[in-house]
Order: C-alpha cells, then sequence, then structure tokens
C-alpha cells in the first residue's frame, strides 16, 4: 500500500478525523467581506492575478465534513474558515466557488478560480497541473466495511469491489492498486456509502473525518484499524501564478505559527 510521511498524523489519528476528496453537483459561489477597505484590497493584490478583483475565490466541493460542507445555504468547516483567515491577512474579500472535486484543478488553472482547497492531497499527477503551498494539515485514508466483514486490513481488499469518490486519492490509490475491475465511483462519499449499507459493493476507502461522520450515521458500518495510506493536505494554485501562491504562502505560514490553523482544525475535530 502507498504510505505517505506527515508530521500531524498523530493528531489526525487522536481526533478521529478526516478529501481527499469529494464530489457534488452544487455548483455555488459563497462571498464573504471581510471589512477591508476597497482601495486596501486593491492595493494587495496588485503584484498577483486574482479572478475577481478584490477577491479571494477558493474552488472547493463542499461534501467533505468537517473540511468544507453545508450548514444550511453556507459553506462551512475548516478550508473555510482557513481561506477566509488567509483573504484577511491579505486585505481582499473571500468567495468560495462548490464543484465537483475533479473540476477543481481545472479551475484554478483556468483562473476561474484563484486556489483550490478540499481536503486537497500533494500527488506527483496533481503537481504536473498545479502548483501546491506548504501543508497546512495531514490526512488518512480508511477504509469503512460493514461489521462482520471478512476485510480486515488492506491487504484484504484483493478480489473485493471497492467504493470510492471519483476523482479523489483514494480513487487514484485504490485504481493503482487493485485496477480498474475493483473500482465503483461515486461522485459523493453519501452516494459510496449508501451503496455499501445496500450490500453493491464490500467497502469505501475515504478519508478518516469524513469516515468517521459516515459511520455515525449508519449502523452496521465499521472504520479499520489499519490506515490504507497517510498523506499531506495543502492548497492549489495555477502554475502562471506563483506570486499569488508566494502571497497565499506567506499569509498561510503566519497563521500556521500563530496557531490560528490549529485552533480551526481543533474546533472542527475533537479528541474523543
Amino acid at each position: 500500500m502507498k504510505k505517505f510521511s506527515i508530521a500531524m498524523l498523530s493528531m489526525l489519528l487522536a481526533g478521529s478525523m478526516l478529501l481527499t476528496g469529494c464530489g457534488g453537483n452544487n455548483a455555488q459561489t459563497q462571498t464573504t467581506d471581510n471589512g477591508q477597505d476597497e482601495s486596501n484590497a486593491a492595493q494587495t493584490g496588485a503584484d498577483y492575478k486574482l479572478a475577481v478583483d478584490g477577491t479571494l475565490t477558493m474552488a472547493t466541493n463542499a461534501f467533505f465534513e468537517p473540511y468544507e460542507y453545508y450548514e444550511g445555504e453556507e459553506i462551512v468547516g475548516i478550508d473555510a474558515e482557513v481561506g477566509k483567515a488567509i483573504a484577511d491577512k491579505l486585505g481582499l474579500s473571500f468567495a468560495i466557488s462548490d464543484m465537483e472535486f475533479d473540476s477543481i484543478i481545472t479551475a484554478v488553472s483556468s483562473g476561474k478560480a484563484d486556489m483550490g482547497m478540499a481536503g486537497m492531497t500533494v500527488t506527483p499527477d496533481r503537481e504536473k497541473n498545479v502548483n501546491f503551498s506548504q501543508t497546512y494539515a495531514t490526512g488518512v485514508q480508511s477504509i469503512i466495511v460493514p461489521e462482520g466483514s471478512d476485510i480486515a486490513s488492506p491487504d484484504d481488499l484483493a478480489g473485493k469491489k471497492i467504493g470510492v469518490q471519483q476523482g479523489t486519492t483514494g480513487d487514484l490509490y485504490c485504481t493503482d492498486d487493485f485496477g480498474e475491475d475493483a473500482m465503483s465511483r461515486y461522485s459523493k462519499g453519501t452516494d459510496a456509502i449508501m451503496a455499501l449499507t445496500q450490500g453493491k459493493i464490500d467497502c469505501v476507502v475515504i478519508d478518516n473525518a469524513p469516515a468517521q461522520k459516515y459511520v455515525e450515521a449508519n449502523e452496521g458500518l465499521k472504520i479499520l484499524d489499519t490506515a490504507y495510506a497517510e498523506e499531506d493536505y495543502a492548497i492549489a494554485f495555477a502554475k502562471d501564478n506563483t506570486a499569488l501562491k508566494d502571497a497565499v504562502d506567506a499569509a498561510l505560514g503566519e497563521l500556521i505559527a500563530d496557531g490560528t490553523v490549529q485552533s480551526i482544525i481543533d474546533k472542527y475535530i475533537t479528541a474523543d
């Protein structure tokens, strides 16, 4: 199995949490004003390109609790709050554009969005198309199975029908390890879980934080003790917008150093 070393793995496991991946059908934009005056925003953004002047636009898929999800009509979560804090640092307003997970890199690369945040894992294939910030959180790909399943570890997935969210790292890793015939892809994690409860697939491989939420909401499911993979989360930027990447990375570094990022994570992911 693929394993990635991560600085914050112990925090994640202790917090029973969560990407990569996501998938939803709502293409919506949510905008918030940070209270900065327009001249400050325009001056701050003078050295880099923005999809909308004075506004930092984050592309996401808002079906990845606790990183991004809907609370009524508002998109909330770890990425939403970290993105807003970055915009505040840069003196910009903040907007979130909700789309299918596998459309995020295209939106960022084409300039329709300024950055992608969706519990997105840094992978070599993605690095061919976008640049990434420093790591701001870490993730674990977990395996959900029905209670009583004969799947006890990642080694038992051979020959099984594996459910994943399309375009996520769970999809990429499992396809690489077990082949196309083993895969059942869904646009949302909830759809994969429904298929699992209906006996259409044998397991679901998905990030640990949403996995915890799904197991809490669906009696008869459990998460295996052994993780499938471990990975780093970062922010994606267009290859030709290095000035924006540098500005966001500097703001993110300050937010990590002063404890803001950790406090946001702790707000949504608490130890048992």
